[in-house]
């Protein structure tokens, strides 16, 4: 079994983390809330200082919440101090991920970008899909961690952005797949139609996928707390896929009505600490309003 630094333990950290605890790594495991870590450390990690003792493990594992607190931690302080090779499993923007790669690079240590597909609860089991991209030799080297974590590792080759961009096209896709659910299940539940019948209804027929049965699930049920994804960060990976279409003068005329929606809800007191699926509160509520034509 191998010695593993791991930074970062939100809900999805702390769920990755558990999972290599348990398949009997040795975890050093570091957070800037150190309470997170209460639960790992019963179950066998340790507890470091700083994260430049989980990144001088040799092998090191990264799950934050987006570009600054990934830029944040993994700075030129705790890079100095890194060994071996870095897995970076967070949903960031391309540009950081060149930025990274090139920290870890100068230190010597090779980076690989491996976002990951699945909530905690899908990651506590191993479930995950996991987009790797970077040196083949690394990414080689490293898979056996990776399989641990996920039901299938995707290969997308060895420059690391391309995986964190391929995150973002996928998270674009769940973003376009909550506000249908939430256009049609709010027009079919104006006409008198249970919603728990419509979405039966849809994933029986034409639509019967994860991200239409489980959030459509989550929809109608109005499910949406305690959150697997906030709402904000939902609303980062629109950010995120408008920067990775002007990278590319890739048009989006979905994006400005989308951004909308993410602004309105995480306006509203209620909507904003609640999953990023109650995005289609917003129109099952009739709280959207168009964007206007300078937006």
């Amino acid at each position: 079994m191998a010695l593993i630094g791991f930074v970062g333990l939100g809900t999805m950290g702390s769920a990755m983390a558990r999972r290599l605890v348990d398949a009997g790594h040795d975890l050093r495991v570091w957070n800037r809330s150190p309470g997170a870590a209460t639960a790992l450390v019963d179950a066998g990690a340790t507890l470091v200082a700083t994260p430049g003792e989980a990144l001088a493990t040799g092998l090191s594992i990264s799950m934050l919440a987006d570009d600054e607190a990934a830029e944040g931690v993994l700075d030129a302080s705790a890079v100095a101090q890194a060994r071996g090779i870095h897995i970076n499993t967070a949903s960031i923007s391309p540009a950081a991920a060149d930025r990274l790669a090139a920290l870890f690079t100068s230190a010597g240590v090779e980076y690989v970008a491996a976002p990951v597909l699945g909530r905690p609860t899908v990651a506590a089991a191993g479930g995950l899909n996991i987009l790797a991209a970077g040196p083949r030799t690394a990414v080689e080297a490293v898979l056996p961690v990776l399989e641990t974590l996920g039901a299938r590792v995707w290969r997308l080759g060895e420059r690391p952005r391309t995986a964190n961009a391929v995150k973002v096209a996928v998270n674009y896709n769940i973003i376009h797949a909550i506000q249908a659910l939430g256009e049609s299940i709010a027009m079919t539940e104006r006409q008198g139609v249970d919603p728990a019948l419509f979405h039966e209804l849809l994933t029986s027929t034409l639509f019967d996928g994860v991200v239409y049965r489980g959030y459509g699930a989550e929809i109608v049920d109005q499910s949406y707390s305690p959150p697997g994804f906030v709402m904000s960060l939902g609303f980062k990976d629109l950010r995120l896929a408008e920067e990775v279409a002007a990278e590319t003068e890739t048009s989006l005329p979905t994006a400005p009505a989308l951004r909308r929606v993410y602004e309105t809800a995480l306006a509203d007191p209620e909507l904003e600490r609640l999953d990023w699926g109650a995005a289609a509160e917003v129109m099952r509520r009739g709280l959207y309003t168009p964007p206007r034509e300078d937006q």
